[in-house]
């Protein structure tokens, strides 16, 4: 019996849908009333030249996009995680 995937890598989901069809999947299926995607609001931030080289620095360090480690800090210092 198949199964659905349990991945959230697009490249990973796409490859699935190629070769299978939504129909087979039926009883694995069910429906979703709240919202899925949800919009965050965006700013803009103004930072000086040595604050931005800063900023990417930290940011490749760590992996993550310059605004994925402001959020995450915005999100440390609010303290909603």
């Amino acid at each position: 019996m198949k199964h659905l995937p349990n991945t959230d890598s697009i490249s990973e989901l796409a490859e699935f849908w190629q070769a299978h069809d939504l129909t087979d999947f039926d009883d694995e299926l069910e429906e979703v009333t709240a919202p899925v995607f949800q919009q965050a609001d965006r700013f803009q931030v103004r930072l000086s030249t040595r604050d931005a080289r800063a900023l990417r620095s930290k940011a490749r360090q760590a992996q993550l996009s310059e605004g994925e480690l402001l959020s995450q800090w915005a999100h440390e210092r609010l303290g909603e995680r």
